[in-house]
């Protein structure tokens, strides 16, 4: 594929992803929203949509890694789109003929959540084979800045939608922008490379092989571990930091929202210095520099006064936390690209999520007891406490950078590598 081949491909590929990702924002929370608002589901019903939504569906996505990683990746892609479509449809369909349930709601949930979990698996594989290694970092730039741009405006946007004409319409626009993402997807004109093929089948074997290569690779298993404590906190913190605005400082409703808006600027701002950070100082230095500054700012929350320097000092530390996890995010993922071979990265991307969607509940719950026992001041400490300790976890030795572990003796490499 010519220089101009894989760069046409590369920007319909962008544009499939920032597609699909304003209607997620659109629609980030619609699903409760309906719950609450359409069928009157108890406080149980919602929380459960949530745990069934991120449990559920990592149980039932992980056989699938070895079927993605034994397969071309842009159909699995598009068929992901597509399924997304057809069950986020089904809600407002469901809704206008008066036959909609909650058990429709968590059937959608667990099914949307299974699918996304799906495309970007194969997604991240997909673009290592399509952008030549040097243009990774770039590319990995391009789509954190739209991933934070979408976020800070399509949240927003889609409250105003569900304002003024409902939930169900938000669904409607979520719905379309997987229909045009698989749309786009179908216009990439780059062959990928021939599927790897197992040399044999083993169950078990097959569905650990992400876990098994990340720690096999020393900087993969740090960032690993490093990925698995600073999610779990951020998670942990959502429900802690609205009890503290709102009802332990007593903030006004508009300021809470304005620190959430703030949060998504410093996230594209961190993506967008992330490009030329990564010339001037190079991609490894850049993943250390915005591994270390995402951890150092919750501990500035629980010390804040019920006063306007309170109130900055909140600000402050939200975009702190998001800014430098804005330059963070590209540098790791094109870490992670770059050090996974063709064989596992499906595996890898999938295991990953898998591990976030399962721990992040238990970190939530735990920070949520502690909370209960003492405050929500002590547990968002305890929290900076542990996200200050995963500071340890970073691959600071350079020497594994860019190179991917030994091979498994359970796959063939692919015929064909393009770096």
């Amino acid at each position: 594929m010519t220089e101009a081949g894989w760069r046409r491909d590369l920007r319909w590929r962008w544009a499939a992803f920032a597609t699909s990702e304003v209607g997620s924002a659109l629609g980030y929370s619609a699903l409760p929203i309906v719950a609450v608002l359409v069928l009157r589901s108890s406080d149980f019903q919602v929380a459960l949509l949530n745990v069934l939504a991120g449990v559920v569906s990592a149980v039932l996505a992980l056989p699938l890694g070895p079927w993605i990683e034994h397969h071309r990746k842009l159909p699995v892609m598009v068929a992901a789109d597509l399924l997304r479509f057809a069950v986020i449809v089904s809600i407002p369909a469901a809704a206008l003929l008066g036959v909609l349930t909650y058990w429709q709601l968590c059937l959608v949930a667990v099914v949307q959540m299974v699918a996304r979990l799906v495309f970007n698996s194969a997604g991240v594989a997909q673009l290592r084979t399509l952008v030549p290694i040097e243009h990774r970092p770039a590319a990995n730039g391009r789509f954190e800045t739209t991933l934070w741009t979408a976020n800070a405006m399509g949240n927003p946007a889609g409250g105003v939608i569900v304002s003024w004409f409902g939930a169900t319409v938000t669904m409607v626009l979520d719905a379309v922008s997987f229909l045009a993402s698989a749309l786009l997807l179908r216009r990439l004109r780059t062959t990928e490379p021939p599927p790897t093929r197992a040399t044999e089948h083993h169950w078990a074997r097959d569905i650990t092989a992400g876990w098994r290569y990340i720690l096999r690779h020393r900087g993969l298993a740090d960032l690993f571990w490093n990925s698995i404590i600073f999610g779990g906190c951020l998670m942990a913190l959502t429900p802690l930091l609205t009890i503290i605005v709102l009802r332990d400082l007593g903030f006004a409703a508009w300021q809470f929202g304005l620190i959430s808006g703030v949060a998504g600027v410093a996230g594209t701002l961190g993506s967008l210095l992330s490009k030329p950070l990564t010339t001037r100082l190079g991609g490894h230095r850049l993943l250390l520099l915005g591994g270390v500054g995402r951890n150092l700012w919750l501990c500035l929350i629980p010390f804040a006064p019920s006063s306007t320097i309170g109130f900055i000092m909140i600000a402050a530390s939200e975009f702190l936390l998001v800014f430098f996890a804005g330059m963070f995010n590209p540098a790791f993922a094109t870490y992670r690209m770059n050090a996974t071979d063709d064989a596992h990265m499906s595996r890898v991307v999938l295991a990953w999520s898998v591990t976030n969607k399962t721990i992040q509940p238990i970190f939530t719950a735990a920070a949520g007891a502690l909370a209960a026992a003492t405050s929500a001041k002590t547990s968002v400490i305890a929290l900076a406490v542990i996200l200050v300790f995963g500071i340890v976890l970073l691959p600071w030795r350079h020497d594994t950078q860019g190179k991917p572990a030994q091979p498994s003796p359970d796959t063939k490499a692919p015929r064909r590598q393009r770096h």
